[in-house]
């Protein structure tokens, strides 16, 4: 099972590298068009998608990595038990949040898709098909919140110098 879920976490990675390599696809064939008198419609908002596709997807390994921001004034300063239960408090917060998100951004994939929305900008793309990226990012940000709940009731999460780097 860890195999697995870090293969999916390391996957989500994967991918959101290769949105943020659309980025500057778009980026540079916005720049080009302009200098050689061509326009491609649609880079823009293509380039916008691929930095939202990135930045969701990349949440997961941001988290497993011990990359993301985290206020440690208090916890840092507990031990034992407290320490514990303040993690697995913080933790299961964590977990609600992303499955409010991870629920939520499927409903607005959906919602998109049942009424038909389309982007306003000049490419026309319905929204429900870069929408469904912050769908999976979110989903595999609640899996990993769970993986590190359950790390913790186990006692086995790691807490380490990854941790304390932004205190």
């Amino acid at each position: 099972m860890r195999k697995a879920l870090d293969v999916l976490y390391l996957g989500a990675a994967w991918l959101a590298a290769l949105f943020m390599i659309g980025v500057l696809v778009m980026v540079l064939l916005s720049i080009f068009g302009r200098l050689l008198q061509f326009y491609v419609p649609g880079t823009d908002a293509y380039a916008g998608y691929a930095m939202a596709g990135a930045g969701f997807l990349a949440l997961a390994h941001t988290l497993k990595s011990g990359e993301h921001i985290r206020v440690t004034l208090i916890i840092g300063k507990l031990t034992g038990g407290a320490r514990r239960g303040l993690e697995l408090w913080s933790l299961s917060v964590a977990v609600l949040l992303a499955g409010l998100l991870a629920v939520y951004a499927w409903r607005l994939a959906w919602q998109s898709h049942t009424y038909h929305d389309i982007s306003t900008a000049a490419d026309a793309t319905p929204l429900w098909i870069p929408q469904i990226l912050m769908g999976v990012g979110t989903t595999v940000l609640l899996i990993a919140f769970i993986d590190e709940w359950v790390l913790e009731y186990r006692r086995q999460r790691v807490h380490g110098p990854a941790e304390t780097r932004h205190e």
